[in-house]
């Protein structure tokens, strides 16, 4: 069962296993997806300063007793537009960053919210109603020059003061560069996360100073810090040995005072954890939501183990050598020694924060690159969300319309599900836990291009590798045909079909969206393995020579390393302005109108399960029941009322 409206379908993930742990377990799991839903505040506020307000003046007017009113005719497009928010986790698009426009009128918002409960609406100090809707929420919401983008990536432009992501307070992007310039200046093998918990602020005397995010005082987010820290030391109660509540404890410490070496244990201890059944991700940690690159995003994830599955990724997690060894790139660049790179597959018990309602699929930790050499990494695959995404796929006819013949279809159809999972686990296993930086080379050097050459180079050696005949040989793929279906949707994606998801006349913004046209664009502009051509007037993709592509592949990943490894921020910047950013417009057109035919909603999410405890007489939690009956609006309506924190 699904949800839709607007570009969005919301799916639904079981929880198959779930039943078969331990109560201990259950509780754990329980505990843990309490900590992560505490975080959602914090998400909504670092997206825009506005956010929050937004949301809740529209939840007072679309609610009534926890119902979403969409029969209202006048409330309707106010309902419609709270459903993006909620998606959005803000008033931008997700993916795109631009601001949402309303179909609504700024005299109908204020009726409405005239005729809403008192009590619902927002409560800010020093505002009434009417100074809250004046200076807040109808600017937000009406005014195109306010927050245009969440994040500005545009070359030339001040990416700082563009950008309305809430890291930064009258700060320019010169000074926030230069700022944290100087805290790097100190060198050290082993930095912190500068920047990471933070947010920059200029105070009206001229001085700069870091805001963090921690419970002591003063601190931003604390109320919400709180709450998550009560229930990690609640799960702690529960963990399944003594690393896992070693590795808690560290966790609150860093909450409790923003300190980021602590974060960089907790880091450390995290990775090195592998015993455990259930895990969790849970802090400041992805920095997409930066135009620097330098401040987490709150997330949240609880796991368990898919232990069949599993067996797929340590195949090969445990041949991390070889791969890294016979990598095409400089030697120079390469890991003498691959670390403690361990591959799981785990099925999503919550989602919170910045991975809800939409989710990555594949996740690689931690970040810093020189926690990675040292002490090795931690990749999931998601698959009851990849399951998920399956099925809702299935029958769509996405592949008959854009694929270029049959025999193309007939391989996609065979063996694209296997391939699909298999480069996901390249891509977070391996490819982000490959090469190294030079000694001397910062690892912010790239900048606002950073994200997307950082997942240029991890699909890029997922895309190399798929056509080894080593995964044949550890039983990963069938044959050496296999690899085809993969290399066909990739590209296709990269030049076409993810250009719907694109407003005409706009260009793309989001990193991983640019790393797949970089990577289809360069090869095709190679020449000889590839070319769009029309076939009964429709664009479409015909890959003329696989193995030679499969070598093109490696040399752009030997450059993107070399580009990584030695923070060539020129060459970054001429690679993504070049082949990641800019659209035909005349293929735009073509490859929406097809789209639109097939009525697909371009993006997907999830609606999270209800895990309900049941307690003994003592109040300890005994088992936890799976509800999934939840629609989406009830979901987003009792979060905001029971995981309320900052306002």
């Amino acid at each position: 069962m699904s949800e839709r409206f607007a570009d969005v379908q919301l799916l639904r993930y079981s929880l198959d296993g779930f039943e078969a742990l331990t109560s201990r377990q259950k509780a754990y799991i329980y505990c843990l997806a309490q900590a992560t839903l505490f975080g959602r505040d914090m998400t909504w506020d670092q997206n825009c300063w506005a956010n929050l307000m937004v949301r809740k003046t529209l939840e007072a007017i679309c609610s009534e007793d926890g119902i979403a009113l969409s029969a209202d005719e006048e409330k309707a497009p106010m309902a419609d537009y709270l459903k993006r928010l909620w998606f959005a986790n803000g008033i931008h698009h997700h993916y795109g960053g631009e601001k949402f426009e309303p179909a609504f009128t700024e005299e109908q918002l204020r009726r409405a919210a005239s005729q809403a409960d008192p009590e619902r609406l927002p409560r800010v100090e020093g505002y009434d109603m009417e100074r809250l809707l004046d200076e807040i929420v109808v600017p937000a919401i009406f005014r195109p020059d306010l927050f245009p983008k969440r994040v500005n990536k545009s070359d030339g432009d001040d990416l700082v003061a563009t950008s309305a992501c809430n890291f930064y307070e009258g700060v320019s992007q010169q000074e926030a560069e230069d700022f944290y310039a100087l805290q790097k200046s100190g060198g050290g093998q082993t930095p912190p996360s500068y920047g990471l918990n933070s947010k920059l602020v200029k105070t009206p005397d001229g001085t700069i100073h870091e805001q963090t995010y921690r419970i002591q005082q003063p601190g931003l987010y604390a109320l919400a810090l709180e709450k998550v820290v009560h229930w990690l030391r609640q799960a702690a109660r529960y963990a399944e040995n003594d690393k896992q509540k070693r590795i808690i404890g560290l966790l609150t410490d860093y909450y409790e005072t923003g300190d980021l070496e602590t974060f960089d244990r907790y880091s450390i201890e995290w990775v090195g954890e592998t015993e455990g059944q259930v895990d969790f991700i849970n802090g400041f940690i992805e920095v997409y939501g930066d135009p620097l690159g330098l401040k987490g995003s709150w997330e949240g994830v609880v796991e368990y183990k898919d232990v069949e599955a599993t067996r797929r990724t340590r195949l090969i997690s445990d041949n991390a050598q070889w791969f890294e060894d016979h990598s095409p790139v400089d030697p120079r660049f390469k890991k003498k020694k691959v670390k403690g790179v361990i591959a799981n597959v785990i099925r999503a018990a919550m989602l919170g924060g910045d991975n809800a309602p939409s989710s990555a699929i594949g996740i690689n930790l931690p970040n810093a690159d020189w926690i990675r050499a040292r002490h090795g990494s931690k990749s999931i695959t998601i698959s009851n969300l990849t399951e998920a995404l399956d099925k809702a796929s299935k029958g769509s006819g996405l592949i008959e319309e854009f694929a270029s013949d049959p025999d193309t279809i007939s391989l996609i159809k065979k063996y694209g599900d296997k391939t699909d999972d298999l480069h996901t686990d390249l891509h977070e296993c391996l490819g982000h836990g490959s090469g190294q930086l030079l000694e001397a080379t910062d690892p912010d050097a790239l900048k606002a291009y950073g994200n997307t050459i950082e997942e240029a180079r991890a699909d890029l050696f997922g895309l190399y590798y798929m056509a080894d005949p080593k995964l044949v040989e550890l039983g990963l793929l069938p044959d050496g045909e296999a690899y085809k279906a993969q290399y066909y949707t990739y590209m296709m994606n990269g030049l076409l079909t993810q250009l719907v998801r694109i407003k005409p006349g706009h260009v793309i913004e989001e990193a991983h969206m640019r790393n797949r046209a970089l990577i289809a664009r360069w090869c095709l502009d190679q020449g000889a393995t590839m070319s769009l051509e029309k076939r009964d007037e429709k664009t479409c993709l015909v890959i003329l020579d696989y193995e030679a592509l499969r070598w093109q592949i490696g040399r752009l990943l030997a450059e993107v390393q070399r580009i990584k490894s030695e923070g060539d921020y020129e060459a970054a910047r001429s690679l993504v302005e070049r082949y990641a950013i800019r659209i035909d417009p005349e293929l735009h057109k073509e490859v929406r109108e097809r789209y639109q035919k097939l009525n697909i909603a371009p993006y997907k999410g999830f609606i999270n399960p209800i895990l309900n405890p049941i307690t003994d007489d003592r109040g300890e939690i005994v088992d936890v029941y799976v509800d999934y009956t939840e629609d989406f609006a009830h979901q987003m309506l009792r979060y905001s009322r029971a995981y309320a924190t900052l306002i």
